[in-house]
C-alpha cells in the first residue's frame, strides 16, 4: 500500500502512458497535473522523444516540469534551460550502421535539430501532430558526421527487431544498451544514458530521493525507472512481457482511460 505522505515527486513517461493513442493529453489529465503542481509536487516527464518534439506536448499540461528526453540524453529545467546533454560518438554509430542491416528496417538518427532516416515512415510521422522536429531522408553512407542523441530502428515485426537487437548487441554491448519503447520501436543509447540516471540527477538537484517518488510507464525503456522509485506503476496497455518481468509492480488502467491521472487523483491528491 502506498504511503501518500511519502510521495513528493511524480515521474511519468509520455507515449502509451500520459498520452492517449491519439498522442494527446486529455483535459482531465491536465487538470490533475495542475492541481499536483499547486500542491507542490515535483513533476518530471521522462520520454524517449526528442526535446523539440516533446516540449510543445508537455507545455499543454499548463504547469512547470522537468523534462527528460531521448531516454535520458537531455534534461531541460522547468524554465526550459538545458541542464544536461550527451551525444553518441560518430564512430560508435558508424560501427553499427556498417553492419549488414536489411533495408526493410527504418533507421533513424536523432540529431539536435532534425531526425535523419533512410526512408519515409508514415507511422513515425504520425507521432507528431505538428512537425516541430523535422525529418530528413538521407543515405547514411554519405553522412560524414553520424554523431547523434539516439539511434533508432522500427519495423512492423517485433520479432525481427528482437533479432536485429541481438545481432547488434553481440559485438556492441560495451558501448550501447538497447530498449523497446514500444514493440515496434527499438532504441540504442550510450551505455551511460538511461531515464533512471537522468531522473536521479534531477532528484539530487531538488534534494529528493527515489523513495519519495512515484513513476508510471509502459515500455522497457521505463524499466529501471519503475524499479528504482518508491512506487512504480505499469499501464494496462503495456506489453505483456514487461508486466511479466515486473510482476511485483501494480498494473493500472490504460492510457486511453487516463490511468495516470486517475491513479494520482485517487491515491495522491
Amino acid at each position: 500500500m502506498i504511503i501518500k505522505e511519502r510521495i513528493k515527486v511524480i515521474i511519468t513517461d509520455l507515449d502509451g502512458t500520459l498520452l492517449n493513442t491519439e498522442h494527446q493529453i486529455s483535459q482531465y489529465t491536465k487538470t490533475v497535473f495542475q492541481q499536483l503542481y499547486k500542491e507542490n509536487f515535483l513533476i518530471i516527464v521522462a520520454t524517449g522523444r526528442h526535446h523539440l518534439d516533446a516540449l510543445p506536448i508537455v507545455e499543454a499540461l499548463g504547469c512547470p516540469i522537468y523534462l527528460v528526453t531521448s531516454n535520458g540524453a537531455r534534461i531541460h529545467s522547468p524554465t526550459k534551460e538545458l541542464i544536461f546533454s550527451f551525444d553518441i560518438n560518430s564512430d560508435f554509430i558508424k560501427s553499427i550502421l556498417d553492419l549488414d542491416i536489411d533495408s526493410e528496417f527504418t533507421t533513424v538518427l536523432f540529431k539536435e535539430k532534425v531526425w535523419q532516416s533512410n526512408k519515409e515512415n508514415k507511422k513515425l510521422n504520425n507521432f507528431q501532430t505538428v512537425m516541430h522536429y523535422p525529418n530528413e531522408i538521407v543515405d547514411f553512407k554519405l553522412i560524414e558526421d553520424l554523431s547523434a542523441i539516439k539511434l533508432f530502428f522500427t519495423h512492423n515485426s517485433h520479432q525481427k527487431l528482437v533479432e536485429l537487437k541481438d545481432k547488434i548487441m553481440e559485438d556492441h554491448s560495451q558501448n550501447f544498451h538497447s530498449a523497446f519503447s514500444l514493440p515496434f520501436c527499438l532504441e540504442f543509447m550510450h551505455k551511460s544514458v538511461d531515464k533512471s540516471v537522468a531522473v536521479l540527477k534531477i532528484l539530487e538537484i531538488e534534494n529528493y530521493t527515489y523513495e519519495e517518488s512515484i513513476s508510471f510507464g509502459d515500455g522497457f525503456n521505463d524499466e529501471r525507472m519503475l524499479v528504482a522509485t518508491g512506487k512504480g506503476l505499469i499501464m494496462e496497455n503495456a506489453v505483456e512481457s514487461l508486466k511479466t518481468k515486473l510482476s511485483n509492480l501494480e498494473v493500472i488502467s490504460s492510457n486511453d482511460e487516463d490511468g495516470v491521472a486517475r491513479y494520482l487523483s485517487e491515491n495522491i491528491l
